[in-house]
């Protein structure tokens, strides 16, 4: 019989109570005992909901304290030196923090993207490390869902080998090495399962849909091979998801007892590949049907009918009915969004309703020919709202259609080169060597939040918000003055988030009350849905930063979220491609461009931290988004004059591999995250010319560490060996949003000290 299963449920909590819980206790206002009370209170209820949604195979053990990677990592005792001998319990709270959020006496890990999503995990470090088990947090979580609830779960382990590609500090040739110090532990952890009464084992494997060689392969065979034979009693469904496996005939050779495929996000592919190569009939398939990265109602029959074709290779006592991926990458639940337009609303499907879909289609698979008349009324109730969003007219806006029928008449290309664009500004801007300034927003202080909140329900009038904001912006217009930066901005205090702000303020947006999700640890961020045609109908920034030019001699930088990053941090309609999408916002936002540069502001930022995390998983259809997403950006900015500097800013990516597409995005300055990765992006420069303006930046904002002077300038010495003076910018690897007050001017007062001392070093090899 069909049954039905979840791969992983939001952490965060339906009003977010995990966040707040870890942000009391980092604060000091939570005591442990009582931290580990509430996070129990949460991780039991999100079992509990599984339950009575009627999921039959319900995932434990992914519930995190603050990533499932550090998680892993901490789990095999790889510990980084520098935050000491730990002899102990290698999962101890205070430990476990630092190596996510740094401390004062040991920067953070390294945090980057989770294959192409907008979740961080923390990068574990092998380098000389000895891994061992230093507890199986596995058995607790199965152990606690049996005693407490009595659900026989499904533990959720991090796969081996997706584990050590995700790792750094170790080189290619000794993976067979690392391979082996892992295998017996996770094997251990696995029999200790089997001992405690775990009948099935999710272990995820998510880089299978990656581009893998043949050694990959065969390395994945010799793990598997060698788990079946150390933990013979526990059954192991090997999870893959985000696209098609490439070697399905190898995957599906694998020693194991169940495959999880991706059938949303797989083009198709998967799906080809079961109907041409069949399915071993002794294994379990999980068909992941669900959307488990979207938050749209799913088409109820297409599923249906997909799972009726896999059904033509698979028997119905070895299919299960689940998400795509796990649910972590969806708000909670689409009920508490009473504030949006029935139509959209009706449209929508969060995690919760998502595990209703998939017991659903679990019962209508299982009754294919022969539903009941529930069955039958939920399908058609389906159909009609897809339908209803689909026929509405958001989604014949004829401006934007126009734009993207036009689109080959349209610049993507400034009208004269980097190298005499860069004369026309420096006459313009006379900058020192090395100039400074800052990603774009200073701390967005309880001050600012609450007076958002008192304006945005009416407590506050418009005029009195708008002088409050101004306030905000003198004050910190003169401490950037007095800390002696170059290049100001005006610090987005009336922004909540850099793209929430600008989809209320275009068409073919629509925002939630309660749509968060996690984007790294407890910070958690709000997506807009971009569910219509995209349009600009009056401009969204100018005010503000007009008001904070009017205020200074030195240049004020326009801050824009650029159209890729909108993009992959919203939630995007399902009918049109995204590069569609991508090229509506980019003309939308090229009248934001031109109309700021037509009042005077000749910097515009443009940030596109996000480029990176879009790229498929196969190396093979990089090139193509590269193309489309080079041409977004070119499309959105390339209409200024020589004159006007283009700025751009990436962030938490590993960008070595996409150095010619951000050369190709012919921005004049561009700033890259390299704190966090301890320079390491410095050595793409050493065999790639990049001869545009960039700024590594030079401190790590999401550590609540103060850098020293002398730790800015190694920074500095470090990149100039392979940057010119005059082509480098000194500021922060990213926003000031989150931090504190006194850090921030702190930090910035050490990076301008910092700056002072190189400038003196290296004018003479500038002049030279």
């Amino acid at each position: 019989m069909v049954h039905s299963a979840n791969l992983g449920y939001p952490r965060i909590g339906r009003g977010r109570e995990w966040k707040k819980a870890l942000e009391q206790f980092w604060a000091g206002q939570l005591g442990e005992d009582e931290l580990h009370a509430q996070l129990k209170t949460i991780r039991l209820g999100h079992l509990r909901k599984q339950q009575e949604a009627g999921i039959e195979s319900i995932p434990v053990g992914d519930f995190t304290y603050y990533d499932h990677v550090l998680d892993t990592a901490v789990m095999f005792g790889l510990i980084p030196e520098r935050f000491g001998v730990h002899d102990g319990d290698a999962a101890d709270l205070s430990l476990y923090y630092a190596l996510a959020r740094g401390n004062q006496a040991a920067a953070a890990c390294e945090m980057t993207k989770w294959f192409n999503t907008n979740y961080h995990y923390i990068v574990p470090e092998l380098n000389e490390l000895t891994p061992r088990l230093t507890r199986n947090r596995l058995t607790e979580a199965y152990r606690e869902a049996k005693d407490e609830l009595g659900i026989d779960g499904r533990p959720v382990l991090l796969g081996l080998y997706t584990f050590l590609k995700l790792s750094k500090g170790y080189a290619e040739s000794e993976t067979d090495q690392w391979i082996d110090a892992l295998l017996p532990l996770y094997a251990q952890v696995l029999r200790e399962l089997e001992a405690e009464g775990a009948d099935w084992v999710q272990i995820d494997e998510p880089v299978l849909c990656t581009t893998l060689s043949e050694a990959d392969y065969g390395r994945l065979q010799r793990i598997y091979g060698v788990i079946r034979q150390e933990a013979p009693g526990v059954r192991i469904l090997l999870q893959t998801y985000f696209e098609a496996v490439d070697g399905y005939e190898a995957v599906a050779a694998l020693p194991v007892h169940g495959i999880g495929l991706d059938f949303v996000h797989d083009g198709g592919r998967n799906l080809e590949a079961v109907l041409k190569f069949g399915f071993p009939a002794d294994k379990v398939l999980g068909a992941g049907i669900v959307d488990g990265r979207g938050i749209w109602r799913s088409d109820l029959e297409g599923k249906l009918g997909t799972l009726e074709r896999i059904s033509e290779r698979v028997d119905a006592d070895r299919l299960i009915v689940q998400p795509s991926c796990s649910l972590l990458h969806v708000p909670v639940s689409a009920e508490q969004e009473t504030g949006l337009d029935d139509v959209l609303r009706g449209a929508l499907a969060f995690a919760d309703e998502k595990l209703g879909e998939v017991a659903l289609l679990a019962r209508g698979i299982r009754e294919r020919g022969s539903e009941s008349e529930a069955v039958r009324e939920a399908l058609e109730a389906s159909r009609r709202k897809r339908q209803a969003l689909q026929q509405s007219p958001s989604r014949s806006r004829s401006e934007a259609l126009q734009g993207i029928a036009d689109l080959a008449t349209q610049p993507f290309a400034r009208a004269s080169s980097f190298a005499s664009r860069r004369e026309t500004q420096q006459a313009r801007w006379q900058l020192p060597l090395l100039p400074t300034t800052t990603i774009g927003s200073f701390p967005q202080t309880a001050e600012v939040r609450s007076a958002r909140h008192q304006w945005r329900k009416g407590a506050l009038s418009e005029q009195q918000y708008v002088g409050f904001i101004q306030e905000q912006i003198k004050r910190w217009i003169d401490i950037q003055t007095d800390l002696g930066l170059d290049v100001l901005v005006h610090g987005e205090f009336e922004r909540t988030d850099m793209v929430e702000f600008f989809g209320e303020k275009l068409a073919g947006f629509a925002f939630t009350a309660n749509g968060w999700v996690q984007s790294y640890g407890s910070r958690c961020v709000k997506p807009p849905i971009i569910f219509g045609d995209v349009e600009l109908d009056t401009p969204m920034t100018v005010e503000e930063t007009v008001y904070a030019q009017s205020l200074t001699e030195l240049p004020v930088k326009g801050m824009l979220t650029g159209p890729i990053t909108i993009l992959n941090w919203s939630f995007v309609r399902d009918d049109l491609s995204r590069e569609e999408v991508a090229y509506q916002i980019a003309l939308a936002l090229r009248k934001e461009v031109e109309a700021l540069e037509a009042a005077g502001i000749g910097m515009i930022q443009v940030d596109e931290p996000a480029i990176r995390e879009g790229l498929p998983l196969k190396r093979e259809q990089w090139p193509h988004y590269l193309n489309w997403a080079v041409r977004a950006f070119r499309l959105a900015t390339a209409t200024v004059k020589d004159e006007t500097q283009i700025h751009t800013h990436m962030c938490y990516s590993e960008f070595n591999e996409i150095i010619d597409a951000i050369s190709a995005l012919d921005a004049d300055v561009i700033s890259i995250e390299t704190s966090r990765s301890h320079g390491e992006l410095i050595a793409s420069f050493e065999n790639k010319t990049y001869d545009k303006g960039i700024g590594l930046g030079v401190y790590d904002i999401h550590s609540p560490r103060i850098p020293a002077v002398g730790e800015m300038e190694a920074m500095i010495d470090r990149a100039l060996r392979v940057l010119a003076p005059e082509q480098f910018w000194i500021n922060p690897d990213c926003g000031l949003k989150t931090r504190r007050e006194e850090e921030t001017v702190l930090a910035l007062r050490n990076m301008v000290e910092a700056t002072k001392s190189a400038r003196a070093k290296y004018a003479v090899q500038a002049n030279a």
